[in-house]
């Protein structure tokens, strides 16, 4: 428990957007945006003279939004995208003013030290030794120069050291350490009494000026998140008559027909090349090499021994030139054309492409069609599945014309047995009804006509499950403070409910002072409250917020025998929290492992504190437009 409620409060941008690790694959291949030059036309922001393009705002804007997509469960609806995007450019300003610092205090990497860690990676490495062909494949691949690439490692190496010196050496003494170590262990025995409102509240009002007041004092209490109020009817195929549905052996013919076909163009060429590359030589001479080696198979030798002579596919050339798992697009389109072109076991002259020069040989498909009996049963549910998705599509179809010509929903309960509007009233986009929460729906829901008066009925949306729903919004309730004529009855609720909290403090508050000066067992004797035992508790434990709040922010009690006592509201309750015993040694009694996870914990949190506050230091100091 210790540990967890610690770390709730390790958040941030820290590595999110503002810590590049240093040469991991994303690191590397995002790398290039932060440096690339940008057009003034395209700048979101400006530090110290150092644009932001829009370009790597929108990266970094994807990336929050991809974190938090992932949270509501891929709800884009869900998402506040002017507040994601605001904290996506504030973690670039962050790492703009970080790397302007660190070139300013002349922390840095030399060329030669970059260069090593560049020999060090593993996927730049055959056989053990650094491969210059690797590394210039990789830069071909992100479309960099290697001083392009050198200069991106510096400034991001910098601003991993500027950022791992405050994070990583943060100070922390041992006072705060057993100090936070003694709030988070600390253990309170509590006892419970609680008052129930509702004998207060009888005989109580609430007249007009009362409520108008509270209103204009508390109008942030009535604050309304956008919502609809609306009718809605679906349609499953469950709820159509399997009529006319009768499949015939014309029909089975047809679909194994079409399954013959698509596998058939389903099944993979067999793909074989041989590479003449570019990297050590200019096209010219490469052209003219592949060129020598496509006569001398048209003069007899094989594909194979040509592979294995001359190709400079490492890969490839001991299968013969075999490019395992082929698929368009991953050398050029010119290659995938001349493959496309190629018959059953023709060699293509040479294809220039990136990489150099190709000459290609294809072989035609071999596809296993299993027989028509075999596949009989499956073609038989396939045909079933595809004739009940052929009715209910003309159902909708002609469903569709009626409610939108009549502007009314009846139109589908009165043709569909089974079929029902149904109405409901306040739907926010964080409905979780099976039917409006689709996403589809409510961006019919809370689109831009609704919102400026549209009431009609809706044509048909698509379930994600395969139903249809046809929705038609009656109201549309903006987002805001509510007017006081709709929220005149909570205003009046909340104006009774505050009376009868005062009064019932009023009545416990004899009960309150007395604890201040009387053993605790006698203020419970004579209360006229019932007490109960509700056990030991750290904070974190399960308490509700409100009772955990007051049990912890009293004071000891000063005396064996005495109980400290305060009161914590909750809906329609008052409850009296007294403590009679706090236990400050559990602290002490934590295990070593535990302390030293608190401490780098609470190392991480200074640190990150400490980064923080510099990086709004370096702001404050920033021309910033």
């Amino acid at each position: 428990i210790l540990m967890e409620s610690f770390r709730t409060v390790i958040k941030g941008w820290l590595g999110k957007v503002l810590l590049v690790l240093f040469l991991t694959p994303l690191a590397l291949v995002g790398i290039e945006g932060y440096f690339s030059g940008s057009n003034k036309a395209d700048v979101a922001k400006s530090v110290n003279g150092q644009d932001i393009s829009n370009k790597d705002l929108e990266s970094a804007t994807k990336n929050y939004k991809d974190q938090y997509l992932s949270m509501v469960k891929g709800d884009e609806s869900l998402l506040n995208q002017p507040v994601i995007q605001q904290k996506a450019l504030d973690a670039l300003i962050a790492r703009s003013l970080l790397q302007q610092q660190a070139e300013k205090l002349g922390i840095s990497l030399s060329d030669t030290q970059l260069e090593q860690m560049l020999a060090q990676q593993p996927s730049f490495q055959e056989n053990g030794k650094f491969s210059q062909k690797l590394y210039e494949n990789y830069l071909r691949s992100v479309g960099m120069t290697n001083q392009a690439l050198i200069a991106s490692l510096r400034q991001d190496h910098a601003l991993k050291m500027i950022s791992s010196t405050l994070l990583d050496y943060a100070l922390v003494s041992q006072s705060d350490l057993h100090q936070l170590a003694s709030l988070q262990t600390e253990q309170r025995t509590l006892h419970l009494a609680s008052i129930k409102l509702d004998d207060y509240k009888k005989g109580l009002t609430a007249s007009t000026q009362e409520i108008t007041e509270y209103y204009n004092k508390h109008k942030n209490e009535f604050k309304q998140v956008a919502s609809v109020d609306v009718d809605y009817v679906v349609l499953s195929p469950a709820l159509l008559p399997q009529t006319n549905l009768n499949i015939t052996e014309a029909d089975l013919q047809q679909a194994y027909k079409a399954f013959v076909e698509k596998q058939q163009k389903d099944a993979k060429r067999e793909v074989k090349h041989i590479l003449i590359t570019t990297d050590a030589r200019d096209a010219a001479a490469a052209q003219k090499i592949a060129n020598d080696v496509y006569a001398k198979i048209q003069g007899g030798m094989s594909f194979a021994q040509a592979a294995a002579q001359f190709s400079e596919d490492p890969t490839s050339k001991a299968q013969g030139g075999l490019v395992d798992a082929y698929a368009p697009g991953i050398f050029s389109a010119d290659f995938d054309n001349a493959v496309n072109a190629l018959k059953n076991g023709e060699v293509s002259k040479p294809v220039k492409t990136q990489y150099g020069y190709h000459i290609i040989e294809a072989n035609a498909p071999v596809a296993n069609i299993p027989s028509f009996e075999s596949e009989k049963a499956r073609l038989t549910a396939e045909v079933q599945k595809a004739k009940t998705a052929n009715l209910f599509s003309d159902t909708v179809n002609s469903l569709n014309e009626m409610v939108v010509g009549n502007d009314s929903l009846e139109a589908v309960a009165q043709e569909v047995k089974g079929a029902r509007v149904e109405s409901l009233n306040g739907v926010t986009l964080t409905t979780q009804n099976p039917y409006l929460s689709d996403l589809n729906v409510k961006a019919k829901l809370f689109n831009d006509d609704v919102k400026n008066g549209d009431r009609n009925a809706s044509s048909n949306i698509q379930l994600a499950n395969g139903d249809t729903i046809w929705i038609k919004v009656r109201n549309y309730h903006a987002a805001g403070v509510k007017p006081l004529d709709q929220a005149t009855a909570e205003v009046k609720a909340k104006v009774i409910d505050a009376k009868a909290y005062k009064a019932a403090q009023a009545k416990i508050s004899k009960i309150l002072a007395d604890f201040k000066a009387l053993p605790a067992a006698q203020v419970v004797a004579k209360s006229q409250v019932t007490f109960e035992d509700a056990g030991t508790f750290a904070r974190s434990q399960g308490l509700k917020r409100a009772i955990e709040r007051a049990a912890f922010s009293i004071p000891a009690p000063t005396k064996e025998g005495m109980w400290s006592a305060t009161t914590a509201k909750l809906p329609n309750e008052l409850v009296i929290v007294a403590v009679s015993n706090v236990n400050t040694n559990a602290a002490n009694e934590l295990p070593p492992e535990q302390i030293t996870e608190l401490t780098k914990l609470y190392q991480q949190f200074r640190g990150q504190q400490l980064l923080e506050d510099y990086t709004d230091y370096l702001k404050s100091q920033a021309k910033i437009k």
